[in-house]
């Protein structure tokens, strides 16, 4: 059998050693992907999809998502609406556990598996961990469906209270590789990123972490944040889009070129074979309708339906009927526990 250390194209080595041997493309040979050209693009998106396929199969996760607290953070992350720091529109919100209810029954009804709860600020405090309990014990109690939270930066303690609760999956992004991290959040520092992500692990929940691309960043910098994805062996990756918001830091910058997307799609699905890959925010104006299908047929398995969580998204029909169409079954709730 050819090996990769006698091949010199990078789909043919990607197709030998990930789709044939499972390893995940190392940093260097992400970045290799990255900067495939535009003729290069459909068969980078046919072999992520048929590694998508090996070791994910042809099943879609879905997850509806809600904001307990909206508004009002005290961090800085240069990309969010939600900052008080900045002159964007979003105001601190808190929603009501009945509000709560009614948005899970709602996802539930979707035939989703996945609600998280999100709130905006740096770390819960004993407010929000026992708006938590109450939340999650009153969806638990009304409908059959996964709770995932994302409350910021947590202690062990922490940890292990949203663990006891029944939280089942913590949401906590890197948003960005190292190298780039000051450039989009001042306030706190990655390295305490990724101790919240450990501490999630070590607690025993599944760990949800991913990050946002087209922020000004390289494509050394974009493959920085796949190979350290790579490194943490997240349950599941969201892959954000900028969409830029007026009012933040990077408000002004252009939304990523369809085609740049849809690269970074295949190289995250090449860098994390057997890792759930979710479309999340800016899907919708990087990639419209046939960007969200080409996605969908070039390594993403596991949607957010609806609104997110200051941004519109597609209608939850839109995407059901294209998994319809595209012969992918949503996973059931059983697959998921």
């Amino acid at each position: 059998m050819t090996t990769p250390a006698t091949l010199t194209d990078i789909i043919d080595i990607a197709r030998e050693q990930v789709l044939e041997q499972g390893k995940p493309l190392r940093e260097e040979q992400i970045l290799e992907v990255l900067r495939t050209g535009d003729d290069r693009l459909q068969d980078l998106l046919a072999l992520a999809h048929e590694v998508r396929m090996k070791y994910q199969g042809p099943s879609v996760e879905v997850e509806g998502i809600i904001s307990l607290k909206t508004g009002g953070c005290p961090e800085d992350c240069h990309f969010c609406s939600q900052s008080g720091q900045f002159t964007s529109p979003v105001r601190s919100v808190w929603l009501n556990i009945p509000e709560l209810v009614r948005a899970a029954k709602a996802t539930a009804a979707t035939g989703a598996s996945e609600f998280c709860i999100v709130a905006a600020v740096r770390g819960p405090d004993d407010k929000l961990m026992e708006q938590m309990r109450e939340g999650v014990g009153a969806i638990k109690a009304a409908v059959e469906i996964n709770v995932a939270a994302s409350v910021g930066m947590l202690t062990a303690e922490q940890a292990a209270e949203l663990v006891d609760m029944g939280v089942h999956r913590y949401n906590h992004n890197l948003e960005a590789g190292r190298s780039y991290f000051p450039q989009v959040v001042t306030t706190h520092s990655w390295e305490e990123r990724w101790e919240t992500c450990q501490l999630v692990k070590d607690a025993g929940m599944e760990l949800c972490c991913g990050g946002l691309v087209g922020m000004g960043e390289t494509l050394e910098q974009r493959a920085e944040l796949a190979a350290q994805l790579s490194e943490l062996e997240p349950h599941e990756v969201p892959l954000n889009f900028l969409n830029p918001r007026p009012g933040t830091p990077f408000g002004d910058l252009e939304p990523m070129p369809a085609n740049d997307a849809l690269r970074t799609i295949a190289a995250f699905r090449l860098a994390l074979p057997r890792t759930i890959l979710r479309y999340a925010g800016g899907r919708e104006l990087t990639l419209g309708d046939l960007g969200t299908r080409d996605g969908l047929l070039g390594g993403i398995n596991a949607v957010i339906v609806g609104n997110y969580l200051t941004t519109l998204g597609r209608d939850p029909r839109e995407d059901l009927a294209l998994l319809d169409e595209l012969n992918m079954p949503i996973k059931a709730l059983n697959e998921t526990l």
